[in-house]
Parts: C-alpha cells; sequence; structure tokens
C-alpha cells in the first residue's frame, strides 16, 4: 500500500510519500515525538483507490476511488525548514509513524465529492496527477491538504473534525 500526499507548503503543492507505518486509525493518540519542538497540522481529504490505474485521465479519475475519510496531516515544522535548507529529503518531517490521523471511511458516488478552493487540487486531479508519476492500485490512499498553513499543536490540544454535524475524526495530542 502506498500514500500519496499532495501538501501545500509555502504557496506551492509538492506531492510526498508515506508509508504504512504513518497511519494513526481510530481514536488513539498522537504522541509528539522527542525529536520535534513545532509539530503542525493540517486538514486533509483522504480517498481510498478501489482500482488499478497509471496514466488516468481526470475526466475517469472518479472511477478510481470508493470511499473518502477526513485526516489530519502531522508535520514536524521545525525538522521541515532544516531539510528544506539543507536540500535534503521531507520524509523525517512528514513522514514519522502516526503523521497521518484518518477518520470514519464514507462510502462515496464520486461525482457527488465537492471539490472548493479550499483543497490544494481537487479529487480528480490527484487521482490524475498520482498515477502519472507511478502506478496506484487498489488500497492506495491519496490524500489532499487543505490550502492552508499548518497551525502548531501542543500537548493536550484536541484535534476534531465534524461533518454534518456528525464527528468524523478525534485526536488528542500527547
Amino acid at each position: 500500500m502506498k500514500i500519496i500526499g499532495f501538501v501545500y507548503h509555502d504557496g506551492e503543492t509538492e506531492m510526498v510519500l508515506k508509508g504504512d507505518s504513518c497511519l494513526l486509525n481510530g481514536r488513539k493518540p498522537l504522541f509528539i515525538p522527542d525529536w520535534t519542538t513545532d509539530l503542525g497540522v493540517t486538514e486533509c481529504l483522504i480517498l481510498r483507490v478501489s482500482r488499478l490505474g497509471k496514466e488516468i485521465a481526470p475526466k475517469f479519475a472518479s472511477r478510481y476511488y470508493d470511499a473518502v475519510a477526513p485526516g489530519a496531516d502531522f508535520v514536524a515544522q521545525d525538522v521541515l525548514r532544516e531539510v528544506q535548507s539543507a536540500g535534503r529529503p521531507w520524509t523525517q518531517a512528514l513522514g514519522f509513524d502516526y503523521s497521518l490521523a484518518i477518520g470514519e471511511w464514507s462510502d462515496v458516488q464520486s461525482d457527488k465529492v465537492q471539490s472548493t478552493k479550499e483543497w490544494v487540487m481537487t479529487p480528480e486531479e490527484a487521482i490524475a496527477e498520482a498515477s502519472r508519476v507511478m502506478t496506484i492500485r487498489q488500497g492506495d490512499l491519496i490524500y489532499i491538504q487543505r490550502r492552508q498553513a499548518p497551525r502548531t499543536v501542543h500537548k493536550e490540544d484536541i484535534i476534531r473534525i465534524e461533518i454534518n454535524g456528525e464527528e468524523k475524526l478525534y485526536c488528542k495530542i500527547k
């Protein structure tokens, strides 16, 4: 399983990869790693890929995911600044264990997912771009961040995402 993300940083959208150890499911807490002093979070939309595809045109992309979930993408902002200035990969800052909290999945008719300008791209654009670079497979996850800077989190903060008044993601920071 691959986790492909489209993140927003300094006005640019970047594609990143995360390992499956990044997933934080259910209502489990996130323990702030001891090697960062500036942990940030950005809300994201997570798509679950439902079929194999390569170089998918955006107009057909809605056929390639069957569920969506809200997410919280955590980033070690101090480490990100350090690795960027050194020209090194962002993996340490973005790909650490439990750095992507996933809320409840909702089955969806793909054409009913509302895309707004607050996301860095539409679900269809994300599927098309990811499949242009690599083959996507059933079970892969693709996430799209909101077009906003991460907000800093501290111990005892609670990340909550509600959709239509119903709590879909809950994550306590420890």
